[in-house]
Order: structure tokens, then sequence, then C-alpha cells
């Protein structure tokens, strides 16, 4: 069984750092090469870099600002963004990236990920699937920074995912990213109880019992964002990661059960 992960998610737009609260009100947070050199010292065992941008602009992905984090990077590295084909991935691994996460074109041509999997492997691709709820509460699949409504239920998507050779799945409620008012425990459990990939909970973490509760439903890992750029809520940018021993008191007592759901 895969220990669970903490992973800072850090998200691009143009060529700077920002933060958004539910994938709106851009906040600059720093430079993306310095922020590496942050966490290298932090001893991160992951970073994933999200261009918000790309796919919006349709656009691939900056190689520049890519290839300068890598070379910064100490600690493998994923990123997602504006990826269309396979040639665009190949570019990413080629200067050091680990994992590329697919979104956007995922959805438009799902054969994406079957191909990169077949390619570099199931753990080189990160099904990326962000999850809004609408007027009567039904929570459904978005595409294009959240713009877009699939339609798609995000179980029968996370299954579908999964099927084409998603290694894990980053699951981004988009009505709790930025907020720090905690993960979608409910569609945290109901999206990994229905695959056998790892799922990587992201968005609303402001805490690590946040942490704790997003683990003991089921996924496993948690993607921070917040957290690891501010000192705390609605206070200055800091760049941070949390202490070893607030991490593996996190991920110990993290027990999941079918009644982890009520519990947490």
């Amino acid at each position: 069984m895969l220990r669970s992960r903490i992973i800072p998610v850090l998200l691009l737009r143009n060529e700077s750092l920002v933060k958004t609260i539910r994938f709106g009100k851009f906040t600059y947070v720093g430079d993306p090469a310095n922020t590496v050199r942050i966490f290298n010292e932090l001893e991160v065992d992951e970073l994933l870099f999200l261009d918000i941008m790309a796919s919006r602009e349709q656009r691939g992905p900056n190689l520049k600002v890519l290839s300068e984090i890598a070379n910064e990077c100490f600690m493998p590295l994923g990123y997602g963004g504006g990826l269309r084909s396979l040639d665009e991935a190949k570019a990413i691994f080629d200067i050091g990236y680990e994992k590329v996460s697919i979104n956007t074109h995922a959805s438009n041509s799902p054969a994406l990920i079957s191909e990169i999997a077949a390619y570099y492997g199931n753990q080189a691709v990160i099904a990326s699937m962000d999850v809004k709820s609408g007027l009567t509460g039904k929570e459904t699949v978005r595409t294009l920074s959240g713009r877009h409504r699939t339609g798609r239920d995000p179980v029968e998507w996370a299954i579908e995912l999964e099927d084409r050779g998603a290694g894990e799945i980053l699951l981004t409620s988009i009505d709790r990213e930025g907020t720090w008012s905690g993960l979608d425990l409910d569609l945290i459990q109901r999206v990994s109880a229905s695959v056998n990939v790892p799922v990587v909970a992201h968005g609303g973490a402001g805490s690590m019992q946040d942490v704790k509760s997003a683990l003991s439903v089921g996924a496993s890992a948690v993607a921070l964002g917040s957290m690891v750029v501010y000192q705390k809520k609605g206070m200055g940018v800091l760049v941070n990661y949390p202490d070893p021993e607030s991490i593996e008191q996190a991920i110990s007592s993290a027990r999941w059960t079918p009644d982890s759901l009520t519990e947490s």
C-alpha cells in the first residue's frame, strides 16, 4: 500500500505563481523558481504545478518557465495545463518532470490518457477532475478552469479515467478551493471508493485536521494550496510546509473505515 502524501499544488498564471478562490480572485504569491528553492529547503517530497490559463487561452505549456522550475527543483515534479498531445507530454518529461496532469483535453479526447499511459506508464499520468455544484446541488465535472459544464458525474468519470489508464486522480472541489473551509469529504469518499488508483484530494484544506479527515474517508493524498503559500487565512504570503511531526500525526491517525465519513 502506498504511503499517504501531502503535496503542494502551485498555480501558474503567465510566468508568476498565483492563488485563487473558487478558481477566481487571482492573488500574486511569488516567482516560481524562487518558490521552488524554498520548497527544496523545506524538503518537500513532491510538487505539482498547474497552469490555470493554458487551456483557457488555447495554448500549450510554457516550456521556458517549466525548464526554469525543473532546473531549480530537487524533488519529483508534476505539471498540468494545456497538454493536448503525446508530443507535448514528451516535451514536459524531457525537461525533467515525472508526471503530467490532464484535465480539459482528457474530457475532449479521453484517448490521450491512454496514449500517454501506454508510452510512459500509468504512474506518469494524473487525471485532473474539477467538480462544482449546480443550482440544484448536483455536483458535475467542469473543464476550462471551471468555465465549461461537461454534465459528467464525478464517480462515473473517475471510473472511466481509471479505465483509460490514469495512474492517479487529482480531485478538486471548485466550491471549496481557496476557502480554508475544509475539503468536500462526501465527494472524496464517493470517488475514492469507486476506483483503485490513488485519489489526491484538493480544494479547501485549512488545517492538518482537514488533511486527516480527507485521508480518513479514502483519499490517498491531499494537495495543499493556500496552506503552503500563506501564513494563515487572511494573512500575507509565506511559503511554508507542515512540519514532519504534524504530517506524521495526520497520516498515522487517519484510519479509513466505511464509517469514517460520519466520524470525521
